[in-house]
């Protein structure tokens, strides 16, 4: 009862000036719809990581080149690390080759594999051309990859043997150069050399451009364009995904003993599971996620301090109303608390709105990505509601407590007197 009595005063207070009450909790409703914004595009992203996780298959494991650690030591160690790490990003790891990928396909829990080798050329067809990049692997890959071939066929492994000079189009490639023309059996020019289009990829979406990629035998782009013989990665699918970890530490005997290096400080590649990949995102993710919540702080400091000045401004505005309660027998305790709670209140108002104001962004966000063809949830985390309510209603009582500490403190008579 006494409760409802403060809250009906506290309402009481913050109507009296709706103009200066909003004022008031601007602060706190950026702040916290800020942190909303923040914690639900996590949770969107996280869900389009997901979906491209999605896209290769949750039993999936990355082998790809990597600086032999030995060699990070040796720079550290010789004080020319900067010298170093410009070296070997500009000379490229070149052992990981087609018989690692058929070495690996034996082991037991292996599925699949395929290779993959990637170079940027200008493709024309007719007056049309682009800058695309272009991208080669065995056909296994179809096998493996969660994309469907729209129309057309995937090429075969007997054209990646016989260095076959076909290609499958990403849909945007193939919007922009053929626009609403059928391109299966047309003749496309890659670099120096002219691909016949076989098929059409289903539109992807995503940021990784996969949409206005080419697709060819890795063999045809190895030894036609980029006169090469090394990959850049390997995609591995396992029969089992529950053993993971220990295939992942197979595929490493496998390359190790492929690439004779008996000390794995020297590895000159990396196996990284799904699930590993996932863990990395996570916490990449969550120190981000942290970093802009602490930024977003500020605007709740900034806030808080609003609300108490504010408040000490109604302790001013309401010194007379103070002294006639006190005067007919309310104690310091029924003051401190009524002022209290219109500060709780009021930033619990801000908050309240800045998680309605965030969500909505955060709404906004999904159906912008949405009409680009991404995968992104629309998730505002419950934790994450309560944890804004909460903070509103802390900083209402940290910041609230010493103006109503003032008024409680107030001398009926002097109180007033003042008035």
């Amino acid at each position: 009862m006494i409760k409802n009595i403060y809250i009906k005063q506290s309402i009481k207070g913050i109507t009296r000036s709706p103009s200066r009450t909003i004022l008031t909790t601007l602060g706190i409703m950026i702040g916290i719809g800020t942190v909303i914004l923040v914690l639900s595009a996590g949770e969107g992203f996280k869900s389009y990581i997901n979906s491209q996780v999605e896209a290769f298959g949750s039993n999936t494991v990355f082998v790809e080149t990597s600086v032999p650690s030995s060699t990070k030591q040796r720079s550290n160690q010789n004080g020319n690390e900067q010298a170093n790490s410009s070296a070997s990003s500009a000379v490229p790891i070149t052992t990981l080759k087609n018989k690692d990928v058929n070495d690996i396909r034996k082991i037991p829990n292996v599925k699949n594999a395929y290779g993959v080798s990637v170079d940027q050329q200008i493709v024309t067809y007719k007056n049309s051309s682009e800058n695309s990049f272009i991208f080669g692997s065995n056909a296994s890959r179809f096998d493996i990859d969660k994309g469907v071939v729209e129309y057309g066929r995937p090429y075969t492994e007997e054209e990646e043997r016989s260095l076959s000079q076909v290609a499958v189009l990403g849909s945007s490639i193939k919007d922009r150069l053929f626009g609403n023309d059928n391109p299966l059996g047309k003749m496309i020019r890659v670099g120096n050399y002219n691909f016949e289009v076989i098929g059409v990829y289903e539109e992807r979406g995503g940021f990784d451009g996969q949409d206005d990629q080419v697709f060819i035998p890795v063999t045809t782009l190895q030894k036609k364009i980029q006169g090469i013989d090394y990959l850049f990665y390997v995609v591995v699918e396992l029969y089992d995904n529950d053993i993971a970890d220990a295939t992942a530490l197979d595929i490493e005997d496998v390359l190790r003993s492929n690439h004779y290096i008996d000390d794995p400080s020297k590895d000159d590649f990396k196996v990284t599971t799904q699930a590993g990949s996932l863990e990395t995102f996570e916490t990449i993710l969550k120190a981000i996620t942290f970093l802009l919540i602490a930024i977003a702080s500020i605007s709740l400091v900034v806030g808080g301090v609003g609300v108490m000045n504010i408040m000490y401004v109604v302790v001013t505005e309401r010194v007379g109303e103070v002294g006639l309660k006190k005067a007919l027998g309310a104690k310091n305790r029924d003051i401190l608390l009524e002022f209290l709670y219109e500060a709780v209140l009021i930033t619990l108002i801000g908050g309240v709105v800045g998680i309605i104001g965030g969500s909505f962004f955060a709404f906004i966000v999904s159906k912008i990505a949405s009409s680009f063809g991404i995968t992104w949830k629309f998730i505002v985390p419950f934790w994450g509601v309560i944890l804004s309510v909460s903070i509103s209603m802390i900083i209402g009582v940290i910041f609230g407590v010493f103006p109503a500490k003032n008024a409680a403190r107030l001398n009926p008579i002097e109180a007033l007197n003042k008035e």
